[in-house]
Parts: structure tokens; sequence; C-alpha cells
């Protein structure tokens, strides 16, 4: 899939855990040419874990995409009305969430 001009919406939920294989996915698809839109969910956006500190995370996320990220319910109203994202990415997705979701 040519991921040039693409707008993908990568959201970042609360599994900190994962933050090390996700965010080097980000960088790969805006090294292929996408527009990178970063999404955290409130807490992935506000909490410190063992895993690492939010404001690094932030820090990182932003300077790769070079987007700010959409952490509000209000940032994150108008993605779908105004077709913001041609994809969009929830990592990490587990299994249960993705069934419930996709009926």
């Amino acid at each position: 899939m040519e991921l040039n001009e693409k707008n993908i919406g990568f959201v970042l939920t609360g599994s900190f855990c994962t933050f090390s294989k996700t965010i080097p996915k980000i960088k790969e698809l805006v090294k292929e040419g996408a527009n990178v839109i970063p999404i955290m969910s409130y807490n992935a956006y506000e909490l410190d874990t063992k895993f690492g500190k939010a404001k690094d995370f932030i820090k990182e996320i932003e300077e790769i995409t070079n987007n700010k990220i959409i952490h509000t319910i209000q940032g994150a109203e108008p993605i779908g009305p105004k077709k913001m994202t041609d994809i969009m990415v929830i990592a990490p997705c587990s299994r249960k969430y993705n069934g419930k979701t996709c009926f």
C-alpha cells in the first residue's frame, strides 16, 4: 500500500509497556510518507509509569510526527465529521477489544 500523503490517525492507549514497540512503527509510517496524526487516551497522555514519563513520550511522538497529539474528547470529535484520516490505527488493540468494536 502506498502511504505517501495518507493521513493516518495513530491512537495510543494506556498499555504503556507497548510504547517501546509502538513508537518505532510510527517512525516507519512517517518514513513511508504518511502524515501521522497522533491521538492518545487521557491516561496515556497524563500518567507517568515505570515504563516512562508521559512528557517524554509526548515529546518524542510530536517530534516524530511533527503534529500535536490529540488528547481530549473535544480535540478528537472533529476527526470523523471532517474526515481527517484515511486510516486509523489503534495500538495496542487486543483481540477482546477488537471483537467488541467490530460488529
